[in-house]
C-alpha cells in the first residue's frame, strides 16, 4: 500500500467578478463556487466605489459596467441570497467607501442570522494608493486615513477573523512601479496606516499585536517571475523586521506576511490576446513556486481583459488554471525549493536595498501620506511608466504579438458574434434606477433622517463611523446618502497629476524632434501654439493612458491641458472654450465610452465648438469604434496602440485638417 503524500494546504482561489446588477452577479458567484472557487472576490462599479447611486447625473454610462452596483442593503441581500455569509470567505474591493460597503455586507449577514464574530474576508480598504493610481477616491488624505484606521479598530474588536485592510502593491504596479517602488511604496502605506491606528487610541499598546496580525497585502505578479519570487521574499524579510522592530509584535505568526494577488493585467495585450493564457500561467509561477512567500489567495484575470469584460466561460478557464497547478502538479508537496540559492539571495538583498532606500526619501517627506499631497510619488510612477512605454515603442522591452512577431492567423477565439467579450445589458442602468426608487418609496424616511444625523454627528466628532454606518444599512440608507453626508463634513479632493516630469532621452531623439518641428510650424500657420486638452469623462480613475499621451504630447511641442480624472462633459467642453484648444483627447476605460462621447458632443455643441476635432482613446471593441468614429470621433485608440510618436503625427495632422493645411510626415 503506498503512503500518500503529505502535501501542503492550497490557497483560497478565487475570479474577481460583479456586472450589470446584484441579481446577475449572485447567479454568478454561485456557478463560480459550484465549479470549485473557494472564495469570492467582489467588483463593485464605479458609481458604488465612489458614492454614487445610479440615478446621480456622474453615474451615466456607469451603472454595473466594471463591477456590480450596490445602492443599499436590499441590492447587498440580493448580491448573496443562498450564500451563507457566516460560513464564506469574501474579499471586496473596495476604498473611499469601504466603511459603507462593510456595514452593509455586516448587516446583510445579520440579516441571515450570522454574527459579526463569525465573518471572514478582507475589505481593500486602501485608500491612499487611490490618489496614485485607480482613482477611486473620494475625500482629502487625512479624513480618508481617519475612515481606515476606523474600519481596522473596528474589525479587530468585533470581526476578529476579518482582514481590514489589503495594502495594495498591485495597483502601483498597474501606475508603472518597478519591483523596489512596489516594496517601498507598499510598506510605506502599512507604517502611515499602522501608525495612524496606534496614534487614534482606539487600540491599546497590549491589543496592537493583534492589528498587525489582521494588516494583509494585496499584490501584484508580473511575467519576471524569478524577480517577482524574489520580490515576494523581500516582502515577507521586510515585513517581519519592521513590525518587530517598529510595532514590538513579538508573535511570529502575527508577523506573518500574509497576502493576496492578482497577477499583473499592465502586460496583457489586446494584440493577440491568446498569448495572455501563458502570460498569466508564468506570472503565477512567481506567488506560488516560494512555499515561504506562497500567496494565501489567489485570483488572475481573464485571457480577454484587454479587450473587455470576460464571459463567465472565461471566468471558468482562469479558475481551471490554478486548479490544475494545485491538483495536477506536485508543487505542493516540497518545501521552498529557493532555500540555499544563493542567486535568489543576491537578488532579494539587492530589493530590500532598494527598498529601504527609497522608503528613507518617503519619510524624509514626513510620510507616504506627505510624499502623496506633494507630488512626489505621483511623478516617480509616471516616470517608470514612461520609461517602460518608451522600451516598449522603442523595441528594447519586447511584448510578442506587439512590437515583435506580429504575424499571425485569424483567432477562433475572438471571431464569434461576441467578438470573445461579454457586453453589459443597456437596460442595467435603468432597471438599477428602477429598483433604487422602489426601495426608497417603501423605507421608513424618519429612520433614514435620524441615522443621517447620528453619521453625521459621528463624523464630526472623531468618533468610530462604523456603529453608525451599520445603523444607517439598517435604516436603508443609500449609497450616495451616506457619502454625500461625509462629502459635506469632509470635502473633496482632487489629487496631483504626476506630468510635471522631466524629458527623458526619447524627446531628444530624431523622430521626436521631426514632430516637434512640424508641430511649431502649424502653431506659426494658425497664428499660436498647438494646445491639447487631455480628458477623463465619468468616474474612471485609471489614468496611465491620459498621463502618458499628456507626457508624449507636451515632449513634441504640444502645449498640454490636463486636469486629472472625474471630469464632467461639461467641465471637459468648458475648459475647451476657455483654453482655446485645437483637439480634445478623451480617455475612457470603464466600458461608458458611448455614453461619454455622446455627453461631450453635446456639451460641445452648446459652447460653440461643435466642429472640434475629438479623439479618443480606451479598451474599445471593434464594433463600438466604427460606432464613434459615425458619431463624429476623428480617431479611436486601443492598448494595441503603441506607437506614441505616430499618435502625435496622427493628432497633428487632425489639427491641420481642421485649419484646411495639408499632412505632414514627419518621419
Amino acid at each position: 500500500m503506498t503512503t500518500p503524500i503529505k502535501r501542503d494546504k492550497p490557497w483560497l482561489m478565487r475570479t474577481y467578478s460583479g456586472h450589470s446588477s446584484a441579481k446577475a452577479s449572485n447567479e454568478l458567484y454561485r456557478t463560480n463556487l459550484s465549479k470549485g472557487q473557494t472564495g469570492l472576490s467582489v467588483a463593485f462599479d464605479l458609481p458604488t466605489q465612489t458614492g454614487y447611486d445610479a440615478d446621480h447625473p456622474l453615474a451615466r454610462g456607469e451603472v454595473g459596467k466594471v463591477g456590480v452596483p450596490i445602492c443599499n442593503i436590499g441590492d447587498m441581500a440580493a448580491l448573496f441570497d443562498q450564500i451563507p455569509l457566516g460560513q464564506m470567505n469574501t474579499s471586496m474591493t473596495i476604498n473611499a467607501t469601504a466603511a459603507w460597503l462593510l456595514a452593509l455586507y455586516v448587516a446583510t449577514a445579520e440579516r441571515q442570522g450570522a454574527s459579526p464574530a463569525q465573518l471572514q474576508g478582507t475589505t481593500q480598504n486602501d485608500i491612499l494608493k487611490e490618489y496614485l493610481s485607480r482613482g477611486t477616491y473620494i475625500f482629502p488624505p487625512a479624513p480618508s486615513v481617519r475612515l481606515t484606521t476606523d474600519i481596522i479598530a473596528y474589525t479587530v474588536k468585533n470581526i476578529p477573523k476579518w482582514n481590514p485592510t489589503n495594502i495594495c502593491s498591485y495597483h502601483l504596479q498597474e501606475a508603472g512601479a518597478t519591483p523596489t517602488q512596489e516594496l517601498a511604496y507598499a510598506l510605506s502605506t502599512a507604517i502611515a496606516v499602522m501608525d495612524a491606528v496606534r496614534d487614534s487610541g482606539q487600540i491599546g499598546a497590549d491589543g496592537f499585536e493583534q492589528v498587525v496580525g489582521r494588516i494583509s497585502f494585496f499584490v501584484n505578479a508580473g511575467i519576471r517571475f524569478i524577480e517577482e519570487t524574489c520580490k515576494m521574499r523581500a516582502f515577507g524579510e521586510m515585513w517581519n523586521k519592521l513590525t518587530q522592530e517598529r510595532y514590538g509584535a513579538q508573535s511570529e505568526e502575527m508577523r506573518r506576511f500574509r497576502y493576496g494577488v492578482q497577477v499583473n493585467s499592465l502586460g496583457l495585450t489586446e494584440a493577440q490576446p491568446e498569448n495572455n493564457v501563458q502570460r498569466i500561467v508564468l506570472e503565477m509561477l512567481g506567488v506560488s513556486l516560494s512555499k515561504k512567500a506562497r500567496a494565501r489567495a489567489i485570483q488572475l484575470p481573464a485571457w480577454n481583459e484587454a479587450l473587455g469584460l470576460p464571459r463567465p466561460w472565461d471566468q471558468q478557464w482562469a479558475l481551471r488554471m490554478q486548479q490544475v497547478l494545485v491538483l495536477e502538479t506536485d508543487l505542493l508537496e516540497y518545501g521552498d525549493i529557493f532555500d540555499g540559492s544563493p542567486v535568489i539571495a543576491a537578488k532579494v538583498k539587492a530589493l530590500v536595498d532598494g527598498a529601504t532606500a527609497e522608503m528613507a526619501r518617503v519619510q524624509e517627506q514626513g510620510g507616504m501620506v506627505q510624499a502623496i499631497e506633494s507630488g512626489y510619488v505621483k511623478r516617480q510612477l509616471v516616470t517608470s511608466h514612461t520609461e517602460r512605454m518608451r522600451a516598449i515603442e522603442r523595441g528594447d522591452l519586447k511584448i510578442v504579438g506587439l512590437n515583435c512577431f506580429k504575424e499571425t492567423e485569424e483567432s477562433p477565439l475572438t471571431g464569434g458574434k461576441d467578438s470573445g467579450i461579454m457586453k453589459v445589458d443597456p437596460r442595467a442602468e435603468r432597471e438599477q434606477i428602477e429598483r433604487l426608487n422602489a426601495f426608497r418609496a417603501k423605507r421608513n424616511n424618519a429612520e433614514v433622517k435620524a441615522a443621517l444625523a447620528n453619521l453625521a454627528e459621528t463624523a464630526r466628532s472623531g468618533a468610530n463611523i462604523m456603529p453608525a454606518s451599520i445603523l444607517c444599512a439598517h435604516a436603508g440608507v443609500t449609497t450616495g446618502e451616506w457619502s454625500q453626508t461625509l462629502r459635506d463634513i469632509f470635502g473633496e479632493y482632487r489629487a496631483p497629476t504626476g506630468i510635471d516630469i522631466p524629458a527623458n532621452d526619447d524627446a531628444r531623439g530624431a523622430r521626436a524632434v521631426a514632430i516637434r518641428t512640424e508641430v511649431l510650424k502649424t502653431g506659426e500657420a494658425v497664428g499660436r501654439p498647438l494646445r491639447l486638452l487631455i480628458g477623463k469623462p465619468g468616474l474612471d480613475g485609471h489614468s496611465n493612458g491620459a498621463e502618458q499621451i499628456a507626457v508624449k504630447g507636451r515632449d513634441v511641442g504640444f502645449e498640454i491641458v490636463y486636469e486629472g480624472i472625474r471630469l464632467t462633459p461639461e467641465q471637459i467642453a468648458k475648459a475647451a472654450l476657455e483654453e482655446g484648444v485645437h483637439l480634445i483627447g478623451l480617455s475612457v476605460l470603464s466600458g461608458s465610452h458611448v455614453e461619454m462621447v455622446e455627453d461631450v458632443f453635446n456639451q460641445l455643441d452648446k459652447v460653440g465648438l461643435k466642429g472640434l476635432p475629438v479623439v479618443i482613446g480606451g479598451i474599445i471593441p471593434e464594433n463600438d469604434a466604427k460606432m464613434l468614429k459615425e458619431k463624429g470621433i476623428a480617431a479611436v485608440y486601443t492598448p494595441k496602440d503603441i506607437d506614441l510618436n505616430g499618435i502625435m503625427v496622427d493628432i497633428l495632422n487632425l489639427i491641420r485638417k481642421a485649419h484646411d493645411l495639408k499632412p505632414v510626415a514627419a518621419a
